[in-house]
C-alpha cells in the first residue's frame, strides 16, 4: 500500500502550540520548523518493507494523526488557507517562524492587498482610520489630504507594503498615504 502525494495542494501541518507560544509583537531570527514527529512517524511507516507491517504501522500513525487534529494539537491546512492567513496577518509584525510557508521574500508573499472600508472616522486634522471588511484595522499616519473622504461600505481601498517596513494606501484610486495596522 502507499501513500498517495498530491503536487497541487500541499498540506502543511502545524503544531498549534507554535501558534499559541508565539507573540504576535516579536521578531526574531527565523526559526527553522521541520514537520512535527507525529508527521515525520507516519512518513516512517514507507520504509517497512512488509506489506502486513507497513500498512499496520500506516493504520496506527494515521489514527494518531486523527487524533490530535480532532484534539487541536495539530492544525491541518492547504496552501490557500495559507494564503488567506497570510492576507489576515498583512500588515502585522510577527515572529520570524515558517509557518506559513516561508519569509516575506518568498514568492508567496502578500506585498499588496485590496479591500472595501466597512467604517472610517476621521481621527486627526485630515488623517483617517479605516476598518477593512476583512476586520483589519488601519490608521494614517501621515497629513496628506485625500480630495474625497472615504464612505463607509462603498470606498475601496489598496494597501501595499513600501519602503523600510512601512505602507501606502490608495482610497478610490486616490494619491497614496501611508498607514500602519493597529491592533485593538
Amino acid at each position: 500500500m502507499q501513500l498517495r502525494h498530491s503536487y497541487h495542494c500541499t498540506m502543511i501541518f502545524i503544531a498549534s502550540s507554535v501558534l499559541l507560544s508565539s507573540p504576535l509583537h516579536a521578531k526574531d531570527t527565523p526559526v527553522e520548523q521541520g514537520p512535527p514527529q507525529i508527521f515525520s512517524d507516519v512518513v516512517q511507516c514507507r520504509s517497512i518493507e512488509n506489506d502486513q507491517e507497513r500498512l499496520a504501522c500506516y493504520d496506527d500513525r494515521v489514527a494518531a494523526l486523527d487524533t490530535a487534529q480532532k484534539e487541536r494539537n495539530l492544525l491541518v491546512v492547504d496552501k490557500e488557507q495559507v494564503r488567506e492567513t497570510r492576507k489576515g496577518l498583512f500588515g502585522l509584525t510577527l515572529p520570524a517562524v515558517k509557518i506559513f510557508g516561508g519569509n516575506d521574500d518568498s514568492d508567496e508573499a502578500v506585498n499588496e492587498i485590496e479591500a472595501v472600508i466597512v467604517s472610517v472616522q476621521q481621527v486627526g486634522r485630515g488623517q483617517w482610520a479605516f476598518e477593512l471588511d476583512n476586520g483589519a484595522q488601519w490608521v494614517q499616519t501621515d497629513n496628506v489630504r485625500l480630495n474625497i473622504p472615504p464612505r463607509s461600505g462603498k470606498s475601496k481601498i489598496r494597501i501595499r507594503r513600501a519602503a523600510m517596513g512601512s505602507f501606502m494606501a490608495n482610497v478610490d484610486g486616490q494619491r497614496a498615504v501611508r498607514v500602519k495596522r493597529v491592533v485593538q
